[in-house]
């Protein structure tokens, strides 16, 4: 019994150790949970403060958005979308004449605009796959400004669809889609044949919009220092369009119209800044485009 009662009391002994070692153990790591919390706490803080002073800069006194009535009727952009393909559906458009047999089907690429998913697009994307083409989303989510790892993966995914279609693709951006377009071709022309931009700033002053202050707030960086380069209003060396609309409530139209020298052709719409990505018209257009091979 005795030996059993000293046994009992080793092991109980030992396992008493071990717990004050672990507990001893625990109080010595929480001075670097709390510093490890601290360090958060003070990066979420500065983060914070970055952003609301982005989001806050003024406004230069040379770049102006859209009048605010402009920006007001962007509202009514589902309504008139949905009047646009009613109106068709009842009086369709003229019929094209039938086209060639060796007309050119061509890969397409949509590039969503700022805050949008590419769901936005499927109006667009049903439209030219009716007209025969193959069309493809960017593949990467919702658009909430450029980063070095997600163009990086844009990149990527345009030379491997090009080279899976056997032809180089046609970027078609709208809004901020539209500058990952223009520089997607600047990087790998041998990839893209065409850029179509759809109310997309690339011209002039990088403010003369009404989204430049929600961008720098949740994109971190200013509209002048993205990380993905400074030379939108370069033309890419391919084939450059620019969709605009004086009825543009968001971009200025001479931003998205942009000048003879930094695109190749300008097509003028009646759309709003949200409509490029539903409306019947749009469609229509870039289908000619393609089909033309500008």
């Amino acid at each position: 019994m005795a030996m059993i009662g000293w046994t009992d009391w080793r092991f109980n002994g030992g396992a008493a150790g071990r717990d004050a070692g672990e507990r001893a153990a625990g109080a010595a790591a929480w001075p670097d949970v709390w510093t490890a919390a601290g360090r958060q706490f003070a990066s979420l803080r500065d983060g914070i403060v970055h952003r609301h002073a982005l989001a806050f800069q003024p406004r230069p006194s040379d770049a102006r958005g859209p009048a605010l009535p402009r920006l007001l009727a962007e509202l009514k952009t589902p309504f008139e979308t949905w009047q646009a393909n009613r109106a068709e559906r009842i009086t369709p458009p003229p019929e094209m004449p039938p086209e060639p047999v060796e007309t050119r089907r061509r890969a397409v690429m949509l590039l969503p605009g700022f805050g949008t998913h590419p769901i936005r697009m499927k109006p667009l994307a049903r439209a030219l796959e009716a007209a025969g083409h193959r069309v493809a989303d960017w593949g990467l989510g919702f658009n909430f400004g450029p980063t070095e790892d997600r163009f990086d993966r844009l990149c990527e995914r345009v030379v491997a669809m090009a080279r899976k279609e056997g032809q180089s693709l046609v970027l078609v951006g709208w809004s901020l889609g539209g500058l990952f377009a223009r520089e997607v071709a600047h990087r790998h022309p041998e990839s893209v044949s065409m850029v179509v931009t759809m109310g997309t700033p690339f011209s002039g002053d990088r403010r003369a919009n009404n989204a430049w202050r929600a961008y720098q707030l949740i994109a971190g960086h200013t509209v002048d220092d993205p990380p993905i380069g400074c030379r939108f209003a370069e033309k890419p060396p391919v084939t450059t369009v620019a969709l605009w609309s004086a009825r543009d409530g968001i971009v200025s139209p001479r931003s998205a119209r942009g000048r003879r020298d930094e695109r190749d052709l300008a097509v003028a719409l009646r759309c709003t800044h949200l409509g490029f990505a539903g409306h019947p018209e749009v469609g229509r257009v870039i289908t000619k485009l393609l089909a033309a091979d500008v």
